[in-house]
């Protein structure tokens, strides 16, 4: 579970690197201005640690799954080895999901200015500038990674569900305790990521504006 932790960690920190100290230089000095090659590179460093953010929230819940379902595999199905694995597939996944959105997004020909409502770069944002019919491949990529997202989103109730069912069969307060003790850490961290993330995204549009943004 630390493991884990520590690489979400680094995700966070990752896009906390990525988009506030521009935010704040620009806020200091009173400009708004960014480079279109550091604009490329916020968009790719934002998708690739999003992104593996995701994958790992995910994985961690196959960790507590297997942890408190099938206690005595757990040395076998989450080895040392196994964990570095799949936290390996996670950051190659992530970085080839950005370098795809990344190169998608600045192939297209810009032609309704260069001001983005948004204190960083985000795709989004930069598509509502684009003129390109290939927009439509970006947002083929965008319903493939939403798809993605769901996919763990669904996987990670399901597991929390057999999660539940196991729990409800122990037959000790204390096995209880230690159970949900365990998913704790993990529960706290996926509200926060799904609840900020929905407000962001997810909100009606008659209460989207600029400044909100």
């Amino acid at each position: 579970m630390f493991f884990f932790l520590l690489n979400l960690a680094l995700t966070d920190l990752g896009c906390i690197y990525t988009t506030v100290p521009k935010a704040m230089h620009n806020s200091l000095w009173d400009i708004g201005n960014i480079s279109y090659a550091g604009c490329a590179a916020q968009v790719f460093l934002f998708m690739f640690f999003i992104s593996v953010a995701c994958y790992i929230l995910t994985i961690m819940c196959y960790d507590r799954y297997v942890s408190i379902c099938k206690p005595l595999h757990y040395g076998t199905l989450l080895g040392s080895r196994a964990c570095a694995h799949m936290a390996a597939a996670a950051w190659a996944s992530g970085f080839l999901n950005a370098l795809l959105h990344t190169a998608n997004t600045f192939s297209l020909s810009l032609c309704h200015g260069n001001a983005l409502g948004q204190f960083f770069c985000e795709i989004p944002h930069i598509l509502k500038l684009s003129c390109s019919k290939s927009y439509l491949r970006e947002l083929g990529l965008l319903v493939i990674t939403g798809s993605l997202s769901v996919c763990c989103f669904v996987f990670t109730v399901f597991s929390y569900v057999q999660i539940f069912r196991a729990v409800l069969r122990i037959p000790s307060e204390q096995g209880w305790h230690k159970a949900f003790s365990t998913c704790l850490p993990h529960l706290a961290v996926l509200s926060l990521f799904i609840s900020t993330a929905s407000f962001s995204h997810l909100r009606a549009l008659s209460i989207s504006s600029s400044s909100l943004d």
